[in-house]
């Protein structure tokens, strides 16, 4: 059975519909890279309230954020693929539409259960969206702006994270816990109407009856991502016998899923595609940047509260700063990339980054809410340069036929550096600082936790460093 794969546009219809509606476009894409991380963030502030609500453990609640970053991480790849496969755009509409309808059910669910079935469905709709965000830019723009629009696409992630625990709080304060998923729905009707009017109509070139997608391969890949999340998160990070039965488990699928790759006609990730330089070292960069992000939203609240003393409210204004500081630096950042080349903005990027986690590894805790902005300020325009540097980078090296492929890829590296950030270094801190998280811990014990932990980010981004400035032909 042939595929049928995506006919691409001649050099005027590509004209016309770069000069049809590019800002209409890009505001659609960013609306569904907002919507998405929003996703992510606003669900963390209400699960003390589901708690309540249902009479349940913080570990049973805690399966409603879980389950949403579960269902983006093991369907990036697949969506990606699926993409290139049938179309992107007519994907993304269904994936905005999916995403809005698991937004409504999680508003109207009436047990925990069917709020964790809709929060993986309205999952599922997001790692639509997110990936083929990424992979639509290339297609809809001219390759000129294409640094500015990733730049725009962080900007607008990072808006989506910081909005995300002020706008639930004050949500939930207002309405109840089910107005923070019912508050994303009407946006997702605006992101669905602006997407149909704006994206340009892909062509399919019929080569046989219908595509082939690696089915196989998918399930295997969602199996091992499962499991590696799993014995991540289970109990919290807590390293026990489950855990490396989960990881085992990890290891046997990716190990089977291989040897699935390099026997089908139709992979759903050509693992010859890891022999290009560019492309490897931005996955792996990608992993251990959002590792490090990852660890500031898990350390930052308990240094600010336990440390510092600060209030939940306040320790939420403080984080934020880190945010805001991303979302201001992401469109500059975009001109930068475009100006000076994607390698060389990266490289830029990564160092930035490696000196916000060593400030915050060496201040004392004695300088109080500076010693902990500073370095947040440093680290994540660093942050936001490497983002539209690298997926940049990556993208412009991709085809017409894989950019969702490869986007997805993208999506899987940066969701298994979150996850594994969240736990991983979550428990260096609490090994470091000799807290599970409860205020027995002296400020001391705390603010020696955030410092090895930041040690050993900034380790990890000079391990990233090294791997940017290895063989790889350097973007103009």
């Amino acid at each position: 059975m042939m595929k049928a794969t995506l006919d691409p546009l001649s050099p005027t219809e590509a004209t016309t519909a770069q000069r049809g509606a590019p800002r209409l476009t890009l505001a659609g894409l960013s609306l569904c890279m907002l919507l998405s991380s929003l996703g992510t963030s606003i669900a963390n502030v209400g699960l003390p309230a589901l708690a309540q609500a249902f009479a349940a453990s913080f570990q049973q609640a805690q399966w409603v954020v879980l389950a949403y970053l579960l269902a983006i991480t093991t369907l990036s790849v697949g969506v990606g693929r699926l993409g290139d496969l049938v179309g992107r755009r007519s994907l993304l509409l269904a994936g905005i539409a999916f995403f809005t309808a698991g937004s409504v059910a999680c508003g109207l669910a009436s047990g925990l259960a069917g709020l964790i079935a809709a929060r993986a469905a309205q999952g599922a709709g997001a790692a639509v969206m997110m990936t083929l965000s990424l992979a639509l830019v290339g297609d809809a723009l001219p390759k000129d702006r294409i640094g500015s629009a990733m730049g725009l696409l962080g900007t607008m992630s990072a808006v989506g994270t910081a909005l995300g625990p002020s706008l639930g709080g004050a949500v939930i304060d207002g309405f109840g816990w089910r107005a923070i998923f019912l508050v994303t729905a009407p946006f997702g009707v605006v992101a669905f109407m602006i997407a149909l009017r704006s994206l340009p109509v892909e062509r399919l070139g019929r080569r046989g009856d219908t595509p082939r997608f690696d089915m196989l391969g998918t399930l295997l890949l969602a199996a091992a991502l499962v499991a590696y999340a799993l014995a991540m998160t289970w109990n919290r990070g807590a390293f026990g016998l489950l855990n490396g039965g989960l990881l085992l488990a990890a290891a046997v699928a990716t190990l089977l899923f291989g040897l699935v790759q390099v026997r089908v006609a139709a992979p759903l990730i050509r693992l010859s595609m890891l022999r290009e330089p560019r492309l490897r070292k931005g996955l792996a960069t990608s992993a251990l940047v959002a590792t490090v992000m990852m660890t500031t939203l898990v350390v930052g609240p308990f240094h600010l509260t336990l440390a510092l003393g600060l209030d939940a409210s306040g320790a939420g204004l403080v984080m934020a700063m880190g945010p805001v500081a991303t979302a201001l630096s992401g469109v500059p950042a975009g001109r930068l990339v475009d100006r000076f080349g994607a390698q060389r903005m990266s490289f830029v990027g990564l160092a930035a980054m490696a000196v916000g986690s060593f400030l915050f590894a060496l201040m004392p805790l004695q300088i109080g809410i500076v010693g902990y902005a500073v370095p947040l300020i440093v680290l994540t325009p660093g942050y936001a340069l490497f983002q539209a540097a690298n997926n940049t980078a990556v993208m412009q090296d991709a085809g017409p036929e894989r950019r969702g492929l490869v986007s997805g890829m993208l999506g899987l590296a940066r969701n298994l550096g979150l996850i594994t950030g969240a736990s991983v270094m979550g428990a260096v801190f609490a090994l470091a600082a000799g807290t599970d998280g409860s205020a027995v811990a002296s400020p001391d014990m705390v603010a020696t936790g955030l410092h090895v932990t930041f040690g050993l980010a900034g380790a990890m981004l000079v391990m990233a460093l090294a791997i940017a400035s290895g063989a790889g032909t350097p973007v103009a």
